[in-house]
């Protein structure tokens, strides 16, 4: 899969840098301690629900992971609700025609009624068997969250090669993936901020 882009011009510097505008107007909170998913505390903050729900920051969002699966083979994008539920469903929708990707989420623990599914959103027939899966997330710290995820992927079959993230805080995340044999891809890092 490839993006497209125009010839003598370097379109995902481009949409990172629109992005990257777009994250601290919207998405970064400072000057007051919050706790974050890994249990430490910052003094900034990455709410990216504030750009993935916006329309061009969702679109650029899209634009920059497909240009991240372009030389990987991806049957699905998935990830950990609720984080990455929207980033599914912009790249997924995004990805159609010219190279369609499923999507799915995997939910922090079964619902008590219904399917009781901790992966939600494959066809009733389909399984993760065999398939290789990217799976997405907003904000990295240290990995753990995602690695959940990869954990209920694998025990469904699946090959997982890569995480990417919106934003990695550079905090262990890359380190303790590569420890699971994941790579992560960053579109933003921590450094492309003024903090």
């Amino acid at each position: 899969m490839t993006a497209p882009h125009a010839q003598g011009t370097d379109p995902k510097s481009a949409l990172r840098e629109r992005l990257i505008q777009i994250v601290s107007d919207r998405s970064l909170l400072r000057g007051t301690e919050m706790k974050l998913a890994s249990g430490a505390s910052s003094s900034f903050y990455f709410d990216m629900k504030r750009t993935a729900f916006h329309p061009e920051g969702a679109s650029l969002i899209a634009e920059l992971i497909l240009y991240e699966l372009s030389d990987i083979s991806v049957d699905y994008v998935g990830g950990l609700e609720m984080g990455a539920v929207p980033l599914v469903a912009c790249v997924i929708q995004k990805s159609f025609p010219e190279h369609p990707i499923g999507g799915f989420f995997v939910r922090k623990q079964p619902k008590e009624h219904g399917t009781r599914r901790l992966i939600e959103g494959l066809p009733q027939d389909e399984s993760l068997a065999g398939k290789s899966i990217v799976l997405l997330e907003d904000v990295t710290t240290t990995g753990g969250s995602v690695i959940k995820a990869i954990t209920a992927v694998r025990e469904e079959g699946a090959h997982v090669p890569a995480v990417v993230t919106v934003v990695d805080r550079l905090q262990g995340a890359s380190e303790n993936l590569q420890r699971e044999n994941v790579a992560l891809r960053p579109l933003l890092t921590v450094e492309d901020f003024s903090l």
